[in-house]
């Protein structure tokens, strides 16, 4: 196979010296494999499988393990600290969460890329990550209709709940006003009052596909936001 470009999402310990490793490949999606040796003090794949740092990679094997054969740095990896490196990590557990194995994403790639680019300045952070959250959504055929579950349209001055069932939006309060909903259906999620109620429709639709396990990269945010708030910090 050619090389491939990716990044490592996940990578745990396997046997003595190798790590199960999780991978987003632009034209594979999600890739399980073993990485041999790589644990080995000395190996020089070790300092080049880390997060957030460009690969190309190639593997064998048929079955859903594969096994790593080329491992090649094609950049430096992402400086993410704090509350940047929070939401990368957050961003790796979402598509190893979610995203079926060796399902062809290269949407969900492209935007990934752009969001590692974003994390280091505060400012880009979430509106790159609603635009990786929303490419996700479209790809598994999980995005939210922009409609009523009957298909009509939505009422601008109307306020909205979504809706998991039929991905639509139901009248309701506590919601959503309908002009906001009619905006982001553009999908610009950088016009002015969009950041807040998109984070609010992606948490909803991403809901389902997540379970009820807890994303432990959302507690990590959760207190780091308390320590800011502590009198004491």
């Amino acid at each position: 196979m050619q090389p491939q470009p990716a990044f490592l999402l996940h990578k745990r310990p396997y046997r003595e010296t190798s790590a199960l490793v999780e991978l987003l490949s632009f034209d594979h999606g999600r890739v399980r494999a073993v990485a041999q040796g790589v644990q080995r003090p000395g190996s020089r794949s070790r300092g080049r499988l880390q997060p957030f740092a460009p690969l190309h990679v190639t593997w064998v094997g048929e079955g859903e393990l594969k096994r790593l054969r080329l491992m090649e740095s094609r950049g430096a990896a992402a400086l993410l600290v704090g509350e940047g490196l929070l939401c990368g990590l957050y961003a790796n557990e979402l598509l190893t969460r979610t995203l079926p194995v060796e399902f062809p994403v290269g949407e969900v790639f492209a935007f990934y890329t752009a969001l590692l680019q974003a994390l280091p300045l505060p400012e880009g952070r979430a509106v790159a990550l609603r635009r990786l959250e929303f490419a996700l959504l479209d790809a598994l055929d999980a995005a939210p209709r922009y409609t009523t579950p009957d298909g009509s349209e939505l009422d601008p001055q109307g306020r909205y709940r979504y809706d998991s069932v039929t991905r639509a939006f139901v009248p309701g309060e506590p919601g959503l006003d309908g002009r906001t909903l009619r905006l982001m259906a553009g999908g610009d999620w950088a016009s002015p009052g969009l950041a807040g109620p998109a984070k609010v429709v992606a948490r909803a639709a991403l809901a389902p596909l997540l379970g009820a396990r807890p994303l432990r990269s959302r507690e990590l945010m959760r207190q780091l936001a308390e320590r800011r708030r502590s009198p004491s910090h």
